[in-house]
């Protein structure tokens, strides 16, 4: 009886069961090594094996015997040009931080050496970046004055930056790379505008030329500190930094309008600064209320490795701040690195880019540099400039050392307004208000998500907007997981094609049979609701019928071919079910259950609960065998089980 008669041209394999170790080692390599990084040193004599392992961990091994000069060309125009960049931007993102001008100089001299060795990108250009350099400052900043303890404060930041970088390159060797991936595009567009709002606002205090301003980076406490202060503005400053600030845009708008001037915009910070220090010197402004950066040491970077303060009763608040701009460091580097590779057609190694910037961090804690990554602007400088290695950070680096060498004395009338003005129009090109708009027409959770976090950050802290970004997205993945969809299918008018009636409104309910598609793993966290819903599905396709006077129910298809997983709670749950549509007299038929999906219904002896001819390959296949019985055998298909086994006992 049932179906035995039906000859299904396919069967559902059960693959055959791995050994526990054998299957763990297969998870745990593919979860932490998809791209079998090993693969290439197999059967390899130990001295090209010694080289492949060098190549891959040094990727400077991989493509210098491949260098040519025409590359060194481009690469020394690009590295020219970053370094014009990267001389007003250090200066400016050190005063972001509350530190010296001069370590924000140092940090563009070592760390681009040690990028240029181990980073897999060719188009990053490393730098400081403004985002870490202000939550540095934020959060630091409340345990230790900047002001009333300079060194303490500074060895705090070394201290940070150590242990950033421990943090980036532990991801790396131990391939955690899926942790920055909790950081939601979304939430990234919230976060850095957020964070460029509350930087454009903290340059209020360059603008206006005040002297003393609020430690707290929410738009409150700036507006209150700025109006309360309105008697102390610097009309001369105001007037200072209006113009540099509209040139500055002014050289940005023509090089969006014409992408060839790319060079008007890059050289556009460093142009400033030059005829603001011209114009301070030859006026003696300084006397007049325009405040300028004084004394810069000449010099190399001195060493840093006795200033890191793990001894301190601060050392977890650094520890915090390390772990927190790290991750901000890492998403912003590894996505620039990947944005770029992918117009040029060339692969990026996450992993190998968090090691790299995890060492570059921690070597540069030690040479009085503080945190660096990839930072867009000078990587877009970078790119348009039409590099091909990662020389162009050697070319940046040098160039820096001169200047750190020879040059910086001429930065000493440097005025403070011209850094913010840089600051300003640097940050205004994070605020991605066209993305905004592009996430409410196109996802309204994802506009929620990224709205939080500019409101976290702008009203309340940095710290607050991350979290509130990071608790969002990860409530978006638990309640996708915890309430998957769940669809009614339908068959699609001349054919064997079966989709969603809500997706088709052409699809047509299959006489007798309720085809139901799941569309995620079947775990604990939505065990419960599945069984609800399908219960609740079922009652629905009986109203419907007796409403419409239709061919009763008598089978329930489950399309399995969205679940890639399930664990004991779903099956379980199968379980239940399976009794619940028996009571009603209808029968449970499985549809192309997966690999790992069949291997746990096999050994939960669910399979002989069900039968193993009720399991087939497509939906297709299983409503051409319930059609079958339904032809051949009217009673239900329960009440021909019960007669069969009546028979048999006979």
């Amino acid at each position: 009886m049932g179906n035995a008669d039906f000859e299904c041209p396919h069967r559902v394999a059960i693959p055959p069961t791995k050994p526990f170790f054998e299957s763990l080692s297969s998870n745990l390599k593919e979860t932490f090594f998809p791209d079998d990084p090993f693969k290439q040193f197999k059967n390899q004599p130990l001295g090209p094996q010694i080289l492949l392992w060098l190549k891959y961990f040094i990727p400077i091994f991989e493509w210098a015997p491949h260098y040519t000069l025409d590359f060194f060309k481009s690469d020394l125009v690009s590295g020219v040009t970053i370094a014009s960049l990267a001389v007003p931007q250090g200066i400016s993102y050190a005063s972001l931080a509350s530190i010296p001008p001069i370590i924000g100089l140092y940090s563009s001299f070592i760390p681009p050496l040690i990028y240029a060795m181990l980073g897999s990108s060719k188009d990053v250009a490393v730098g400081t970046v403004a985002v870490a350099s202000l939550l540095m400052a934020a959060i630091m900043g409340k345990e230790v004055s900047p002001v009333e303890h300079p060194k303490q404060y500074l060895q705090l930041v070394f201290t940070a930056t150590f242990f950033a970088g421990v943090f980036q390159a532990s991801l790396g060797f131990l391939r955690l790379g899926l942790i920055v991936d909790f950081l939601s595009h979304a939430t990234i567009v919230g976060f850095m505008g957020g964070a460029a709002t509350v930087v454009c606002l903290q340059q209020l205090k360059g603008i206006l030329g005040l002297v003393h301003f609020t430690h707290e980076t929410d738009i409150v406490s700036v507006i209150t500190s700025v109006s309360s202060q309105v008697h102390q503005w610097r009309w001369e400053s105001i007037v200072l930094g209006c113009c540099f600030l509209f040139f500055l845009l002014l050289t940005r708008y023509l090089s969006k309008k014409k992408p060839i001037f790319f060079w008007i915009n890059a050289l556009a910070p460093l142009t400033s600064v030059i005829l603001g220090s011209l114009l301070v010197y030859f006026t003696h402004a300084e006397k007049h209320g325009v405040q300028v950066i004084g004394h810069l040491k000449k010099g190399l970077n001195p060493p840093s490795a006795t200033d890191l303060a793990f001894g301190s009763p601060h050392l977890l608040i650094a520890i915090k701040t390390g772990i927190i701009v790290g991750i901000i460091g890492l998403a912003e580097g590894v996505a620039v690195g990947r944005s770029f590779a992918a117009f040029k057609n060339y692969h990026t190694d996450g992993n190998k880019e968090m090691i790299a910037f995890g060492i570059m961090n921690i070597v540069g804690s030690c040479t009085s540099c503080y945190l660096t990554s990839g930072p867009f602007s000078r990587s877009a400088v970078n790119f348009n400039a039409g590099c091909k290695t990662a020389v162009s950070n050697i070319v940046m680096s040098i160039a820096v050392m001169i200047t750190l060498l020879f040059l910086t004395p001429f930065f000493h009338y440097t005025p403070l307004v011209v850094l913010a003005s840089i600051i300003i129009t640097a940050m205004i090109g994070l605020i991605n208000y066209e993305e905004v708009i592009h996430l409410w027409k196109l996802d309204k959770f994802d506009f929620v998500v990224c709205l939080g976090a500019y409101i976290g950050v702008v009203f309340g802290s940095v710290e607050m907007g991350l979290i509130i970004a990071v608790a969002l997205s990860v409530l978006r993945v638990l309640l996708m997981i915890a309430r998957p969809r769940t669809l009614v299918l339908g068959n699609i008018p001349n054919s064997t094609i079966y989709r969603s009636i809500d997706q088709y409104p052409t699809a047509e309910h299959v006489p007798g049979i309720l085809i139901l598609q799941l569309e995620a793993p079947i775990y604990f966290a939505n065990s419960n609701y599945l069984r609800e819903r399908l219960s609740r599905w079922i009652t629905d396709e009986e109203e419907r019928i007796k409403s419409s006077g239709e061919t009763s129910l008598q089978y329930i298809i489950l399309d399995l071919s969205g679940v890639s997983s399930i664990d004991s709670s779903g099956i379980s749950m199968l379980k239940e079910i399976k009794k619940s549509i028996e009571r009603k007299g209808f029968k449970l038929v499985l549809a192309n259950p997966k690999s790992e999906v069949i291997k746990k219904l096999n050994k939960s002896n669910f399979i002989e609960a069900i039968g193993h001819e009720w399991i087939y390959l497509t939906v297709g296949e299983a409503v051409t065998a319930c059609n079958f019985v339904l032809q051949t055998w009217k009673p239900s298909p329960v009440a021909a089980a019960e007669l069969d086994s009546a028979v048999n006992s006979v």
